[in-house]
């Protein structure tokens, strides 16, 4: 089984948007018991709540039913995982502060680098802004997470 985790910043807005889109990729290409997913993120501020509204309002327009429950980043994560793939380079250099060797450091990458658009920018934070931002993180996340199930999937072959 191959474990992908999303890793942003609270848990509230990116990663779990990107653990609702990738888990729906799975499960419409009949990947379940190949692929896994999950998601978390760096800071402790949303331990145990649930996705923010406006992350819930802009999945169900796209399709998504997210069901997550925050959690922060443990430095077992890095061993339980195969790829983690985080939103921004900040929160990067939290989730780097936990490696233990170059077994870690192959596992961990910028969300977009799979964005196909724009592999050197960040994944915006929309917590501060409107609705507009949220589907704008929607579609960088959804691009990204299909190049990123074309990866994992050609890493079985």
């Amino acid at each position: 089984m191959t474990k992908v985790l999303f890793v942003c910043l609270g848990n509230i807005c990116r990663s779990p948007l990107a653990e609702g889109i990738f888990a729906k990729m799975i499960k419409d290409n009949g990947l379940q018991n190949l692929i896994s997913c999950d998601s978390c993120g760096t800071a402790a501020y949303h331990i145990g709540s649930q996705p923010d509204s406006r992350t819930v309002a802009n999945a169900k327009q796209n399709g998504l039913k997210l069901s997550h429950q925050a959690r922060q980043f443990d430095g077992s994560d890095l061993d339980e995982f195969d790829h983690i793939l985080v939103m921004d380079r900040a929160n990067y250099e939290e989730v780097r502060q936990f490696f233990l060797g170059e077994e870690h450091a192959e596992k961990v990458s910028l969300m977009r680098n799979y964005d196909p658009e724009n592999k050197n920018a960040d994944v915006p934070d929309p917590y501060f802004g409107e609705a507009d931002g949220f589907q704008e993180v929607y579609d960088i996340l959804h691009r990204s997470c299909r190049e990123l199930l074309n990866k994992v999937v050609g890493n079985f072959n």
